[in-house]
């Protein structure tokens, strides 16, 4: 099958979006699938207000209809909300081609944190976005019932995987100079991961953060105790993860969290509050701990069975939630198909 995928989130962004489809993208194609993906990388982009690490593309309805003409896709999947999704949507509704979105961020949570708008007004606009789509991939079951409170329509489920050989529990000396335990966040730096939550936590031990964003300067002056590690990639990553004693996600915005995975299959529990993403992965006392005291979950956290946690990650796997992904996509009837070439020709 030929699918076209458009997303505002690529390269060199390192966060989980980018990860699921990089992954989705690999194994649709070793399975035989054509794929098209149109990202900010094939046009000129200017940086994300408050966020210069993303960069969104500037007017890309052409470059956007241009490849989806000459690549004539059977199946269409706007994965991100930006202009770029916003062009799919555009070129889908004119050539009534229909196509599949994905709720990866929580975008309505995200602008207030930055900017004093109505969540009403940002969850306005989401859902316009997400409303000519036949279907609407949701990672959990939590996220499927938020989003349909606030009016979302043909919400489906679309799970997430995790790198079994990349990312498993092995000997590691990266924090032999640290105090244990070692608690630590893996992530995007900004705002809306709450990261503050856990720097201020009063533990014996380590913090350690990985990763960079907007907000790490700030972070990092006011927090000197901490330990910011800045980026860290492939097998580097994977031993620092696994070296550690627990992973704090103190996100309340996520729709999911992949790092939560890439931790309990690298043996190590996981910390979190009860909200979307975590209540749907964590187990309490099996594989991490979940609770309003982040403190509390913590330490509940930090005596979870290792063992436990590998393998609750074992059932997950991405070529589970790559046949998923394909079985949620509505492939275009020969009339369809028919029709937008004649489209793309006239």
């Amino acid at each position: 099958m030929r699918i076209a995928i458009l997303t505002d989130a690529w390269y060199p962004q390192v966060n989980g979006v980018v990860r699921t489809l990089n992954k989705t993208i690999e194994i649709l194609e070793a399975n035989g699938h054509e794929v098209l993906c149109i990202n900010p990388q094939l046009f000129k982009t200017l940086p994300m207000p408050t966020y210069p690490d993303i960069r969104l593309a500037i007017l890309p309805w052409r470059g956007v209809k241009k490849r989806l003409d000459a690549f004539k896709p059977e199946a269409v999947h706007l994965a991100t909300e930006g202009s770029i999704g916003w062009a799919g949507r555009r070129y889908c509704l004119k050539h009534k081609v229909p196509y599949t979105t994905a709720y990866h961020t929580r975008f309505p949570e995200y602008v207030r944190l930055r900017a004093p708008i109505p969540l009403a007004w940002s969850y306005a606009f989401v859902r316009r976005f997400h409303s000519g789509a036949i279907r609407t991939m949701v990672a959990t079951q939590s996220m499927h019932d938020s989003l349909a409170e606030h009016g979302f329509k043909n919400l489906v489920r679309w799970s997430r995987g995790v790198d079994l050989q990349r990312f498993h529990p092995r000997q590691a000396d990266v924090f032999d100079d640290l105090p244990r335990p070692v608690m630590l966040h893996l992530g995007r730096v900004a705002v809306e991961k709450n990261i503050e939550a856990f720097l201020a936590l009063d533990l014996p031990g380590s913090k350690v953060v990985i990763g960079d964003g907007p907000a790490r300067k700030d972070l990092q002056a006011r927090y000197p105790d901490a330990h910011f590690l800045g980026y860290k990639e492939n097998g580097d990553l994977a031993r620092h993860l696994a070296a550690a004693d627990v992973l704090v996600f103190p996100s309340r915005t996520d729709t999911f969290g992949l790092v939560m995975l890439e931790a309990m299959a690298s043996g190590v529990p996981v910390a979190a509050y009860p909200v979307e993403g975590p209540v749907d992965v964590i187990e309490n006392g099996v594989n991490g701990w979940v609770d309003e005291d982040l403190h509390k979950a913590v330490s509940q956290a930090l005596r979870v069975d290792r063992a436990a946690c590998r393998a609750h990650a074992e059932q997950y796997s991405w070529e589970a939630c790559t046949d998923q992904f394909l079985d949620n996509l509505q492939p275009l009837e020969e009339q369809q198909l028919a029709t937008l070439s004649a489209d793309s020709l006239g």
